[in-house]
């Protein structure tokens, strides 16, 4: 295996396990908030998913990096 090629599933690898730590900890609480108050489940959901796309826009950014350690040696 090359050096470059370790370095790309390094940067994808790392880059993955924050956002899906984070994804786990806004999902939890958010779900157990909509089970206590039904009422609000709308409110809650929206800022949930938003919470979760800047979660895996980060996730995205290591992908962009790691294919850029691959594909430009």
């Amino acid at each position: 295996m090359e050096t470059y090629q370790l370095a790309a599933a390094i940067a994808i690898g790392l880059g993955a396990i924050g956002p899906g730590i984070g994804v786990g900890l806004l999902a939890g609480p958010a779900l157990s908030a909509m089970g206590r108050n039904p009422g609000a489940t709308n409110d809650i959901r929206t800022n949930m998913l938003l919470a979760i796309v800047f979660a895996e826009a980060i996730s995205i950014y290591a992908l962009v990096v790691s294919l850029v350690i691959f594909f430009l040696k």
